[in-house]
């Protein structure tokens, strides 16, 4: 039977050794690699299986001989109670790292994982206003209650001290809110900031907290009827002021206000009639030629003065503000929408003419919802659509009777 080794080496060895592995005894080895480095290895058997595990770097700077066999010692005893020194070791380190990344972790706040989504995603929001309204609706509402907080430690609790104070009052902003928290919820879930459900989600559970918002507002977008549109029409014309002449070209165009407020003239081409929006302005992402009627001509021609940037620029210069049209419209005693009058345009042209659904839908550049008729449809009935216009703008200067015949012709024509 072999000697066991005890205390086989010395520190003059230690320090002169080969390359190679060397015994001192009791499990205890001194690793030297070619290049000279040496290390300190504990091998033992733990159900029947050896192991090896690492103690540190030898020689000066590392573990002296005496330093390697007191935590040689160390570890014998844990293995002898059964104790597994490469596990514990493992289990150690995750237990750190946890421990560090919950650190981390804690110190990240809601404000600082909303501003990272805002500033990754801003380039991507086509409309100035949803940009602004992101920011602004954050810092007003939400940063005061809940921006330095861990975004990890956000709870229903946090989500309702905000909506509760505005559900009724203002629930549209409300709305935004909640699905704006949801959305930096969920980006700070994507990078491990959280776990867990989304506190802020509707479906399931802010829904059986707060009544829907169908039931405190009025309507989406309230429109006036369009047999009382030639009337309004009249009253408009008579107003000096460029609103009103925006919201006259809007309606005659059956476009959206930021479509309209956004547009400038390099878009335009007063020749042909032809207002051609890029697709990055649009709701659908895609561009659409709107095809201009005599009046709509006659408006720009007489705002082309007025600003080589902007078609309906402000008084003290830039570009119109939203919210010009919408008060106009409030000094007028009207409660409708600007945004309604696409709607007016859409009755309008379901009941007083005969053009096909897909003209009517496209004049409005909605999105083909049927796959099959959006494969089939390769143009963008532009001329067909021209003629609808030229017919709508006819009918708000008051040429009612007209318009009311064309569907025998229109029938034949779509």
């Amino acid at each position: 039977m072999p000697r066991k080794l005890s205390n086989a080496l010395t520190p003059l060895a230690v320090k002169s050794a080969k390359p190679g592995r060397h015994a001192d005894g009791g499990g205890l080895y001194l690793l030297v690699k070619d290049t000279g480095a040496r290390s300190w290895v504990y091998r033992f058997m733990l159900r029947g299986k050896a192991r090896d595990i690492g103690l540190g770097a030898a020689g000066p700077g590392g573990l002296s001989l005496a330093q390697a066999r007191t935590a040689r010692d160390t570890l014998r005893l844990k293995v002898n109670r059964g104790i597994d020194p490469l596990e514990e070791r493992q289990r150690e380190a995750s237990e750190a790292l946890a421990a560090a990344q919950a650190a981390k972790v804690a110190g990240v706040t809601f404000k600082a994982v909303a501003e990272a989504y805002i500033a990754a995603n801003e380039a991507s929001w086509r409309n100035d206003k949803h940009r602004q309204q992101w920011r602004n609706t954050l810092a007003t509402y939400v940063y005061p209650v809940m921006g330095e907080l861990p975004v990890g430690s956000i709870g229903t609790g946090h989500v309702l001290q905000i909506l509760e104070p505005i559900w009724q009052d203002k629930p549209e902003t409300a709305s935004r809110i909640r699905g704006r928290i949801e959305t930096v919820l969920d980006a700070a879930k994507a990078r491990g900031y959280r776990e867990g459900e989304n506190p802020a989600r509707w479906r399931g559970h802010i829904a059986q907290i707060l009544p829907p918002r169908a039931r405190l507002t009025r309507g989406h977008h309230t429109a006036m009827p369009y047999d009382a549109l030639p009337a309004f029409l009249a009253d408009l014309r008579g107003r000096e002021a460029i609103a009103a002449l925006a919201l006259e070209f809007v309606i005659l165009t059956a476009t959206r206000t930021s479509e309209v407020l956004g547009a400038t003239w390099a878009e335009v081409d007063l020749e042909k009639a032809v207002w051609t929006i890029p697709g990055s302005r649009m709701k659908a992402g895609k561009e659409h030629r709107v095809p201009l009627s005599l009046r709509a001509v006659e408006i720009l021609e007489k705002v082309k003065p007025l600003s080589k940037a902007s078609l309906f620029p402000a008084v003290r210069g830039g570009k119109l503000s939203s919210m010009a049209m919408t008060m106009l419209m409030r000094r007028m005693k009207q409660d409708c929408t600007v945004h309604g009058f696409r709607s007016a345009f859409r009755d309008w042209a379901a009941e007083r003419t005969g053009y096909a659904h897909e003209v009517c839908e496209m004049a409005l550049a909605h999105v083909i919802g049927n796959k099959s008729e959006a494969a089939y449809r390769r143009g963008d009935l532009f001329e067909k659509r021209r003629r609808l216009m030229d017919d709508w703008a006819n009918y708000c200067a008051g040429g009612g009777a007209a318009g009311a015949n064309v569907m025998p012709l229109r029938g034949a024509l779509a």
